[in-house]
C-alpha cells in the first residue's frame, strides 16, 4: 500500500507558484527523502501532506485518505515535526510529553505513550529538568520523541537533525531507523546529503517547485556517475 500519493500538486501564494504540478509516491514502511535547495518547495509540500496548508490544485492522499476532504482521518495517522519546532521551556521534558499525550484523551494509552516518548528521547534523569536547561540536541531528541511516541503510521520530519552535532545527529538517525522497524513510514527533508544517503531507500529531488529527479540513492549515483549524493544534487540543480 502507498503511504503517500501526490499527484499534479500545485500550490500558489497569490501570484507566486511554489509547487508546479509535482507528483511522487511514498511506499509504506520506508524512509523517503524529499530534498532540494532552499525555497524549492520542500516544506510547503510537507505541510500540505500534514494537512496544514490548502491545495491550489492536484491531490494528496495519505494511506488512501484525501488530505483536504478527510483531514481528520489523516491527522489520526500522522505526526509532523517542523524544522523550527520548539517545546514549552517552563515545563520539564516529561511534563511536556504528558501535555502532548493528553490530547489523545485515553488514560492507559497516554501513560504508555509518555513512557515510549521518554524512551525514544533517552534523556535519563534530565527528563525531569525544565526544557530551558536543555541543549539544542536534547530538545531535538525530546521533539523527535514527541513526534514518534504515538507510533504514527506516517511521520513527516522536516530537517530532523538540523543544527545537531555528530553524536546527537547519529542518535536521532538511530531513532528514525528504529521507528521504521516498528512500523512507521518516514517522509523526511534534509540538507545533509550524507544523512539522506544513509537513511533513505528512495528520494525525490525538488527544484524551483518541480520534481527534477527521483530514485534510490544508488540509482542516482550510478546515473550521474557520482561518488556521493552531493555531486548528484549539484549536477541536477545547477
Amino acid at each position: 500500500m502507498l503511504a503517500v500519493e501526490v499527484k499534479d500538486l500545485v500550490k500558489d501564494y497569490g501570484s507566486f507558484r511554489v509547487l508546479k504540478g509535482i507528483s511522487f509516491d511514498v511506499d509504506e514502511g520506508v524512509i523517503f527523502g524529499l530534498i532540494g535547495p532552499n525555497a524549492a518547495g520542500k516544506t510547503t509540500a510537507l505541510r500540505i501532506i500534514s494537512t496544514l496548508l490548502q491545495i491550489t490544485s492536484g491531490s494528496v492522499k495519505v494511506f488512501g485518505h484525501d488530505v483536504i476532504k478527510e483531514a481528520g482521518q489523516v491527522r489520526q495517522l500522522i505526526s509532523y515535526l517542523p524544522e523550527d519546532a520548539g517545546a514549552y521551556k517552563d515545563l520539564t521534558g516529561k511534563r511536556y510529553l504528558e501535555f502532548i499525550a493528553a490530547f489523545f484523551k485515553d488514560g492507559n494509552k497516554t501513560k504508555k505513550m509518555v513512557e515510549r516518548g521518554m524512551k525514544i528521547a533517552d534523556l535519563g534523569e534530565r527528563i525531569n529538568d525544565k526544557v530551558d536547561t536543555y541543549s539544542k540536541g536534547m530538545i531535538r531528541r525530546l521533539l523527535v520523541g514527541r513526534a514518534l511516541m504515538m507510533q504514527p503510521r506516517l511521520a513527516v520530519l522536516d530537517e530532523p537533525t538540523s543544527g545537531l552535532d555528530v553524536v546527537n545527529a547519529q542518535e536521532v538517525r538511530k531513532i528514525i531507523q528504529d521507528a521504521v522497524k516498528d512500523g512507521t513510514t518516514i517522509l523526511l527533508s534534509s540538507h545533509n546529503m550524507f544523512e539522506v544517503d544513509f537513511l533513505c531507500s528512495h528520494i525525490a529531488l525538488i527544484n524551483e517547485g518541480k520534481i527534477v529527479e527521483e530514485g534510490s540513492p544508488h540509482e542516482l549515483k550510478e546515473k550521474y556517475n557520482a561518488a556521493n549524493l552531493e555531486e548528484v544534487f549539484a549536477e541536477v540543480v545547477k
